[in-house]
């Protein structure tokens, strides 16, 4: 029997190693260029009926026929978004499982310790929409302007509350951002997402709420609350009346919410693209753009790489707010 040397033993498993990865890098390129071949999911983190839960709906239809293939939406809700977030971090890197996150994923890993994903577990693909938070009170609080809520609140201290779509979101911090500015008082009341969060508004649960605009546009007309503010750099084209923040002095509510898709890191570089790319064409459709536009939302549709860009930039922006106001979730 012919001795194998140590020489040819390593030459042999060099070329078994090699031969593997060939073959491996053979089977993501055929899997890459069949892409899609089965339908995709997209996960909401939260219940249906609120912001995110719509816009999927309202894009999964369309993205459907740019792909040739069945898109469907699927809620996973609960920990404010955590556990819908980790599912799809964890899940196979192939492009089958796609998020619709919001703002909350970069704002959460300053708010809790041991979150079970993290940030860079998730590949952003397109941003495709900008919100914002809308401040409402309850119908038969007797003011009607922001500086008589806040006058009315402290000289009732304990006595109010906010409500929020979630621990860690932005209406979340929002609302800690309102009470270090103004020095008020008022009991924080998460709910598991907007809308849950306009039912109770609506009910006469809440005395106050931040609620995302796309929640509470169905109800603008309502009887049950009054508008008193939005966040965001500018005023909405749905409640032209309503001041921001910032005109009313109160600085750090400037920056916009945002929804846009993410998928699992690790997917191949052209699932991420072809992705990205029927996302942007679905965005620039005039009916998707009008009906973003009529919930109060700004539409927007850009490249993996232009959200990749923002999502490091918010991640380090709230990290600042989160220092400033002291709030921790764990």
């Amino acid at each position: 029997m012919k001795k194998v040397t140590r020489r040819t033993a390593v030459s042999m498993m060099c070329a078994a190693v090699v031969g593997m990865s060939a073959l491996l890098t053979a089977n993501v390129q055929a899997s890459t260029a069949n892409y899609p071949d089965k339908p995709i999911r997209i996960v909401v983190p939260y219940p249906p009926g609120g912001g995110t839960d719509t816009i999927a709906r309202m894009i999964s239809h369309e993205l459907a026929n740019e792909l040739g293939t069945t898109v469907w939406v699927e809620n996973k809700p609960g920990a404010s978004g955590t556990i819908g977030n980790q599912f799809v971090a964890k899940s196979a890197p192939d492009g089958y499982t796609v998020l619709l996150g919001i703002t909350a994923l970069v704002q959460a890993p300053w708010l809790y310790k041991n979150l079970p994903y993290n940030v860079t577990d998730l590949t952003p693909v397109s941003q495709v929409a900008l919100s914002s938070d809308v401040f409402v009170v309850k119908s038969d609080l007797p003011v009607d302007t922001m500086e008589a809520f806040i006058e009315h609140v402290k000289k009732n201290p304990g006595k109010y509350s906010y409500g929020s779509y979630g621990n860690g979101t932005s209406s979340h911090l929002h609302g800690e951002q309102f009470k270090v500015i103004n020095g008020i008082d008022l009991m924080h009341i998460p709910y598991r997402g907007s809308g849950p969060e306009v039912t109770a508004m609506l009910s006469g649960e809440l005395t106050s709420a931040f609620i995302d605009i796309t929640a509470i546009s169905p109800h603008l007309k309502s009887d049950k609350f009054k508008v008193l503010g939005v966040t965001g750099s500018k005023r909405l084209t749905s409640l032209p009346e309503a001041r921001t923040f910032n005109e009313m002095g109160m600085e750090g509510f400037n920056a916009n919410g945002w929804f846009g898709f993410f998928v699992p890191a690790g997917t191949p570089e052209p699932v991420v693209d072809l992705l990205s790319g029927k996302i942007q064409k679905v965005m620039k459709m005039p009916k998707i753009h009008d009906r973003l536009t009529d919930m109060g939302l700004i539409p927007v549709g850009n490249s993996a790489a232009e959200y990749a860009k923002i999502v490091k930039e918010d991640l380090a922006e709230y990290g600042k707010v989160a220092k400033e106001t002291g709030i921790r979730m764990d």
